[in-house]
């Protein structure tokens, strides 16, 4: 999305974004959040790594489906009527050469 087209986003104290983050991605059932690293930009936007085991069981070895996206997307909107969540997402590297979800968000002004 191009700069200009996105909306002023709130300040949010980093720890509680983190808290929020990992109570979203946790497992109900082991207790275990699957976020990695929670990442703040300067314009008020964050970015939450995540392992792919949110969306799939361990031994899968495919991408998360456009649905699944979706239904975090959604997720993450019921927990915070104030989040806006970019379009765009998908996988990066992370930790002992694995690949990890990435998903960008950021908190509307009120």
């Amino acid at each position: 999305m191009p700069q200009k087209d996105l909306p002023g986003f709130a300040e949010r104290d980093f720890e509680a974004v983190k808290a929020f983050v990992s109570d979203v991605l946790l497992d109900r059932t082991t207790h275990e959040t699957s976020l990695v690293d929670l990442i703040a930009y300067g314009d008020g936007h964050f970015r939450a790594i995540f392992r792919p085991s949110y969306f799939m069981t361990p031994d899968s070895k495919s991408t998360p489906s456009r649905s699944q996206w979706s239904t975090l997307k959604k997720k993450l909107k019921r927990h915070d009527h104030q989040i806006f969540v970019f379009k765009d997402y998908g996988m990066v590297a992370c930790a002992n050469d694995e690949r990890c979800c990435y998903i960008d968000f950021g908190f509307f002004r009120e």
